[in-house]
């Protein structure tokens, strides 16, 4: 099984390798892959949430390579992204998965200096969306003040990770007041979260909940699911709370009972069974959370169930022809709404699956933490 994975991770290292260069040469920041081209973002330009993913993807197959190609391309997107800093006005909650995994990941892994001070920027910017109500604000948008998302649970390790660097507890203590919401308001007693809580933005209290990219209200948006399962994880992993650990346990049974025969997952765990929309970066999210709460349980029974969705992805869902520059197919952003992509390859789903494979063969480096 290892050189299975060991041959699966040489393919998309190799594959990259070919493709990464027309993003270089071209100057953007991959979205996804149709017809042997990059896309980028549907939305505000390098502001778009997904950006450091890219980055990201690139700083693990140079973990993996130690091809200077993949880190320069990395440190490339990083000042990209660094530089919507100055235009703000786009950059939400989603800071954390756009500097934890580019500036962060250049921090932890070379240890360049500018790329700490631009995480900590980034953390700074994340803590200022703190209603101390008790929730991160998610979006922008007038009318949505008292949005907060579940996707949030992961963008929480940069604030973690403030406290770490600088000795300030503020930011740590910033995440755990957002954790301790989620953990009252997203988790419900089937073991499913929520996407979407409103609350009131003056007094923090529970409005609705909406339905966001899943199915319909009260459904159970896979990715959503699986936001939750890692991110609790990682809540754990940074702020060792039982409470958070037995979460991340909770929304994991729950997830494992709906991976498909196939090892693929469906885009919501509640979609009518004749509608075939599959969404395998929710599979690829959760195998992450999955291997992590193995490292933090010595529970085999979570690695299983990560190879059963590992396993289903390399059978059924890779692509190594040059159709597309990345990897994984039928990965679907949203149910609803195909504007940003159903059945296609995305890059966060390869970032997911490559991590989840670094994992298997040990040689992750944890770029959450």
């Amino acid at each position: 099984m290892e050189n299975q994975l060991e041959e699966t991770l040489q393919k998309a290292m190799e594959k990259y390798r070919r493709t990464a260069e027309m993003a270089a040469r071209d100057g953007i920041i991959p979205y996804k892959s149709e017809h042997g081209k990059w896309i980028t973002s549907p939305y505000d330009g390098n502001s778009w949430w997904t950006g450091g993913f890219w980055s990201g993807l690139m700083w693990l197959l140079y973990t993996y390579s130690q091809d200077e190609f993949f880190r320069d391309e990395a440190v490339r997107v990083g000042e990209l992204l660094t530089a919507e800093f100055r235009s703000f006005r786009y950059l939400n909650h989603d800071v954390g998965f756009m500097y934890l995994l580019s500036c962060g990941a250049a921090n932890k892994l070379t240890g360049a200096e500018q790329a700490g001070q631009d995480t900590l920027h980034a953390a700074h910017l994340l803590m200022g969306r703190l209603n101390p109500v008790g929730f991160i604000r998610a979006w922008n948008g007038d009318s949505q003040k008292g949005f907060a998302i579940i996707d949030c649970m992961m963008n929480l390790s940069l604030l973690f990770r403030a406290s770490r660097m600088t000795g300030d507890p503020r930011f740590e203590k910033a995440a755990r007041i957002h954790a301790d919401t989620a953990l009252r308001e997203f988790l419900r007693p089937d073991g499913s979260v929520s996407h979407i809580i409103e609350f009131d933005p003056e007094t923090g209290k529970r409005v609705r909940e909406h339905p966001g990219q899943g199915y319909c209200l009260g459904s159970q948006w896979s990715r959503g699911q699986a936001w939750g399962l890692y991110g609790f994880t990682l809540a754990y992993h940074n702020a060792e709370d039982e409470r958070y650990l037995d979460a991340a346990r909770k929304i994991a049974a729950n997830f494992i009972s709906h991976i498909r025969p196939d090892g693929l997952t469906d885009c919501d765990f509640c979609q009518p069974t004749d509608e075939e929309r599959i969404d395998n970066i929710a599979g690829a999210i959760a195998a992450c959370g999955l291997l992590e709460l193995e490292t933090i349980t010595q529970d085999a029974g979570y690695r299983g169930a990560a190879l059963r969705l590992v396993d289903g992805l390399i059978a059924h869902c890779c692509d190594w022809t040059d159709e597309r520059c990345g990897v994984l197919t039928h990965c679907t952003a949203s149910y609803h709404d195909d504007g940003a992509g159903r059945h296609t390859n995305i890059v966060y789903g390869d970032y997911f699956f490559v991590e989840a494979l670094m994992k298997l063969i040990g040689k992750d480096p944890m770029l959450w933490l």
